[in-house]
């Protein structure tokens, strides 16, 4: 199992909250959505503006969110416009999956799994791995106590996963909804999942 490295012992310790942007056309329909900059669907738009209240009486001293239209606006209408935005925050990239389902993937790879074999022209989980591991030594050095970040499915439970010193292929077990919000944090000084896909 690979292990998150921290080069010297984690004293400061922030809590990092986790949005996944609202419903799109292909979040709903199960089609996968990486460099593809889709909207929101009205009930994503609605979704993402009642994470305002959800978000309102916390404190946050950074905010970021992935450079997708999707995130930022679901960032703007949850009442954090100014996000800032860090690219490794984009999505996984799908390559020739872009836009498929993982049924008529199936089809023709019956064992196929983003988790374990990531996609044709798009990204490896080795290079997922690289990029999230990158962007949580960011979040834990972090000044102040709190961060929130704005992102997608597979790239935050890939955050998830790597925050506790799991494997990404641990991502696959941890279901995220769209418009949910979770939180990552501490057990004494072990990284832990403190809250996750809550409604």
């Amino acid at each position: 199992m690979a292990t998150f490295q921290q080069p010297h012992p984690q004293t400061h310790r922030p809590e990092i909250w986790l949005v996944r942007h609202g419903q799109t056309e292909w979040s709903r329909d199960g089609k996968h959505t990486s460099r593809t900059d889709l909207p929101l669907t009205p009930v994503g738009e609605e979704a993402a503006r009642t994470l305002a209240a959800k978000l309102a009486g916390t404190t946050f001293d950074l905010v970021l969110s992935s450079p997708r239209k999707r995130a930022r606006v679901t960032a703007e209408l949850a009442g954090f416009a100014d996000a800032e935005i860090d690219d490794d925050l984009r999505e996984w990239d799908y390559g020739e999956y872009e836009g498929i389902t993982t049924a008529t993937i199936r089809e023709t790879d019956a064992d196929w799994s983003l988790w374990t074999d990531g996609a044709p022209g798009g990204e490896r989980p080795a290079e997922v791995e690289a990029r999230v591991d990158r962007l949580i030594e960011r979040l834990r050095s972090a000044p102040g106590e709190r961060v929130l970040v704005f992102a997608h499915g597979h790239i935050l439970r890939a955050v998830g996963a790597r925050w506790i010193g799991s494997s990404v292929a641990a991502g696959a077990h941890l279901r995220l909804d769209t418009a949910t919000v979770s939180v990552l944090g501490w057990e004494r000084e072990n990284p832990a999942i403190g809250r996750w896909n809550a409604p």
